[in-house]
């Protein structure tokens, strides 16, 4: 997904140039990165219709493998003539950890608000997917409105793509996502489904569900799952994740049409299908 950002996102606003080729490696490297590390945090046996590094060769060898995609990802931005990226990318590896820090240091926290959560996830989510669609349009030559128009765009795809990840992880089926699911639960990290019950449902109804999230047991995110398919809570989530690729289209309709532009439409609408 982000490097064919860095990729559409130079076509959208004007010429693919051999940086691009560079940046998409670049980004991949940082995401690959971070979701070795995440497995790492959330115990994760399975990545991708895969093994997890820390699950095959351990938590020591998954921290320095995550270390060393960061720093060959920062090797690789250097080899450029101009250091915009290097800054960009350095910039955004700190937001994502500190939005990962954040949340960390929120679970278990049951009065978590709806802010701070997409607080959260635009740090750890959002920023990155709007690099790739900056690096992209900044390295094509674009001028500053349609650079800002492909960040409006890529911000708004980040954030659909985190809410419907972590609807995934509760309503998902492990076979057709290809990772762990129920990590949320398990690690007492508040999503938005989850935020929006505790505030609408009747008192018995939330202490019910407080109950669940405080438990132990492999099974309670199925049981968190339905509680949640019998409220409004779902698909709550799901129209606040249209709301933002509602948004990413209206930036995307101001550029000129092209093939370009028509794929990260697409790419925006497969976000809100998306079963995996």
């Amino acid at each position: 997904l982000r490097p064919a950002l860095v990729l559409l996102s130079a076509k959208a606003a004007g010429e693919l140039r051999p940086e691009h080729h560079v940046l998409a490696a670049v980004v991949e490297l940082v995401h690959i990165a971070t979701l070795v590390h995440d497995d790492v945090l959330d115990e994760a046996d399975i990545r991708r219709r895969a093994a997890t590094v820390n699950r095959l060769w351990g938590n020591e060898q998954a921290v320095l493998m995550g270390d060393f995609l960061y720093s060959h990802a920062f090797h690789l931005c250097s080899g450029l003539d101009s250091q915009f990226a290097a800054r960009l990318v350095g910039q955004t590896a700190v937001t994502v950890c500190e939005g990962e820090m954040m949340q960390v240091a929120k679970r278990g926290c049951y009065e978590l608000t709806e802010a701070e959560y997409l607080d959260f996830i635009h740090r750890k989510t959002a920023v990155l997917v709007e690099a790739c669609c900056h690096l992209g349009a900044r390295y094509a030559g674009a001028d500053d409105d349609t650079i800002e128009r492909l960040c409006t765009y890529g911000r708004g795809l980040g954030m659909a793509f985190q809410i419907i990840d972590d609807l995934l992880d509760l309503t998902g089926d492990e076979s057709e996502v290809g990772k762990s699911l129920g990590r949320d639960v398990c690690e007492r990290e508040l999503t938005l489904p989850v935020i929006h019950y505790l505030c609408a449902a009747a008192a018995a109804e939330r202490e019910r569900l407080l109950t669940l999230l405080r438990g132990d047991g492999p099974q309670r995110h199925r049981e968190i799952a339905a509680l949640l398919r019998r409220s409004a809570s779902i698909a709550y989530a799901q129209d606040a994740a249209r709301e933002y690729i509602a948004a990413a289209g209206q930036a995307l309709a101001l550029l000129p049409p092209s093939p370009a532009r028509d794929s990260l439409a697409t790419m925006a609408e497969f976000v809100l299908a998306r079963r995996q």
